[in-house]
């Protein structure tokens, strides 16, 4: 069995930007019709630290802001370290809540439920495309095949002008430039992710399941999303995979589809999540998804589903009431609007809200 790396631990990323209680009071109220008032903006006053993706950053960075505007005596934090060290750092007990690209399984799961008195809350709040993102002087247009695109991960495809790339590309004037894959260093939810799309949709190519380490050896390797996103910028020919949110100028390639070239957008990310089908056996708080990777009519397959990890009870009421509040306005309208318009996330869908709402709802206090 392999052994899991634990991800390195990064800086601690606090943010607390006064805004205006408007944006937080309108969404919270719409995700929790039905529910309790503890998140429209009614003064909450705890502390809570989370710690995980870096894909979801940018959108808990105007997720905070949006809280602690309208709940200036709460603090939230959060470490942007990957999802392994989110998880870990949950199980542990060391944070409140944590943001994981990929559900949890097996021993974590056992684990998060043990930390937790015997469940756990895992909820989407964060659906955004994976972009391939490249940088190739002279090419500002790239359609690839899930195929090619295991082909360049693996290494088995080390030059842009071969026929596999140019089949893909008719007309294209494509370079014999060296094909350098970059992949991340950390234990990653999108690895894991990208890794299960290349699986799925490129098994003749890609042979290994995903899984949240990069999985073969070759390559260039970087530290978190960022890390990726700056090692292809820095070079050419360069090729990587990151939320596509944090791609920068970089070239996205268009994922080819039959006859169809898909680019990583919010709307097509999202048609993914309507064709996929909730995970049997994690629990009644728990809404993970197995994802669709061949999922034809438009939708884009290199998508990832971000979860927030949490606990149904917590020791005190300020941390219980903290958590509850900041959880539902993170899936509520305006604070999925706000990711969107911040990190070009796609928004949860009104049916879905409605279902994980009350899960959110049930944290409390214990004893």
């Amino acid at each position: 069995m392999k052994t899991k790396r634990r991800a390195p631990r990064a800086r601690l990323a606090a943010v607390g930007i006064a805004t205006s209680c408007a944006l937080f009071v309108a969404g919270c109220g719409a995700a929790n019709e039905g529910g309790g008032s503890d998140a429209q903006g009614s003064g909450v006053t705890g502390q809570i630290a989370g710690a995980g993706a870096s894909s979801q950053q940018a959108a808990m960075q105007a997720w905070i802001a949006g809280f602690t505007g309208a709940n200036p005596g709460a603090t939230v934090n959060y470490q942007p370290v990957g999802s392994g060290g989110g998880r870990t750092q949950f199980v542990q007990g060391a944070v409140q809540f944590a943001g994981s690209d990929a559900y949890l399984k097996d021993d974590q799961l056992n684990q998060a439920r043990q930390r937790c008195g015997g469940s756990v809350i895992e909820i989407p709040n964060y659906v955004s495309p994976i972009a391939i993102v490249y940088k190739l002087d002279g090419v500002q247009d790239l359609n690839l095949s899930p195929a090619t695109i295991a082909g360049l991960f693996k290494g088995e495809i080390t030059t842009w002008n071969d026929p596999k790339v140019a089949a893909d590309n008719p007309g294209v004037q494509l370079p014999a430039t060296a094909v350098t894959p970059v992949h991340r260093s950390d234990e990653s939810g999108t690895t894991e992710n990208f890794t299960d799309f290349l699986n799925k949709a490129a098994a003749q190519v890609w042979t290994d399941e995903g899984d949240g380490e990069w999985p073969i050896q070759g390559g260039e390797a970087a530290q978190g999303t960022s890390g990726v996103v700056g090692a292809v910028n820095a070079g050419n020919g360069t090729i990587g995979y990151a939320d596509a949110s944090q791609a920068g100028e970089l070239g996205k390639a268009k994922v080819k589809l039959g006859d169809q070239n898909v680019e990583p957008t919010a709307e097509a990310a999202a048609k993914i999540l309507e064709e996929s089908t909730r995970v049997e056996g994690q629990g009644d708080t728990s809404f993970a998804f197995d994802l669709n990777r061949t999922a034809t009519g438009g939708a884009y397959p290199v998508v990832l589903v971000s979860y927030l990890l949490a606990c149904p009870t917590y020791p005190d009421a300020a941390q219980a009431d903290t958590t509850k509040a900041f959880l539902n306005y993170v899936v509520s309208t305006d604070g999925q609007q706000t990711a969107a318009q911040n990190a070009g996330s796609a928004p949860l869908s009104e049916t879905l809200r409605g279902q994980i709402t009350p899960v959110i709802d049930q944290i409390k206090a214990a004893g």
